[in-house]
């Protein structure tokens, strides 16, 4: 397994204070509105449900006991409760909302080493707009799967891994060569963003294939991470271009 500590940041020309500000809220809501995501019925209210946004309408249901695939024992699965925003928010409150430790470490983890990068090329409103937008798209990608493929369409969605997925499809057509530096079993080695993200894209599509005969893949939402990084890779250059547009035009003196 390869997991990323780090990359080459010595061209780095912008302090990525958005980048900083989107790990710093993603934090805040996880230990003080999700509660170490102990807070459930927040956690439900504001998370992405498929079928509120195909209908426009907000969904309360009940508890539900369910029988755990695992150990075979009966779980009481809680329902979903009142959202206090418009239903089409939660595209974006979802995007700050995560389901346990492992989950928000990792997505900060690759957050922290590829969204700097992003932001120095794109400056910082472009790069705001940017990870919110893959992150809308994610979702949405999520929203349409669960529809295309007879999912269950109750169950939410959350957390910030699709717009980090966009994040991770610009860094690839931007630096596919940039070194990142991985831990491989007990070593540090530094290897070509386009092996390290490429891995993590085709370990996406396969494991994304679980969805195809209706199966939740894990519990993971495949289709976003696959949405969210095809419209990162397709939209970063828009948005460097429009930093470098605007730096021309500051230095032309209009």
């Amino acid at each position: 397994m390869l997991l990323p500590i780090g990359d080459d940041n010595r061209d780095r020309r912008l302090t990525p204070f958005v980048n900083y500000i989107l790990i710093l809220i993603n934090i805040l809501v996880f230990i003080f509105l999700q509660d170490w995501a102990n807070n459930i019925p927040f956690t439900f209210s504001y998370s992405t449900v498929p079928a509120e946004i195909l209908t426009g309408e907000d969904i309360v249901t009940k508890p539900l006991m369910q029988q755990n695939p695992i150990t075979g024992e009966l779980e009481q699965q809680p329902g979903l409760g009142r959202t206090g925003i418009p239903v089409y928010l939660t595209l974006l409150s979802s995007m700050f909302m995560h389901g346990g430790i492992a989950h928000i470490g990792g997505n900060m983890l690759y957050l922290w080493i590829f969204g700097d990068n992003l932001e120095s090329d794109m400056g910082h409103l472009n790069y705001l707009i940017f990870y919110l937008l893959c992150g809308i798209i994610a979702s949405l990608s999520h929203v349409f799967a669960t529809y295309y493929f007879n999912q269950n369409p109750l169950i939410p969605s959350l957390g910030a891994s699709g717009a980090i997925a966009g994040v991770l499809g610009g860094y690839l057509l931007q630096h596919p060569v940039r070194r990142v530096h991985v831990w491989f079993v007990f070593l540090i080695i530094s290897i070509p963003a386009i092996i390290v993200v490429g891995l993590w894209f085709v370990f996406q599509v396969i494991n994304g294939m679980g969805a195809l005969g209706g199966e939740e893949a894990g519990t993971i939402a495949y289709a976003a991470h696959i949405g969210g990084f095809i419209a990162g890779f397709f939209l970063v250059k828009l948005f460097v271009r429009k930093r470098r547009i605007i730096v021309e035009e500051r230095k032309s003196g209009w």
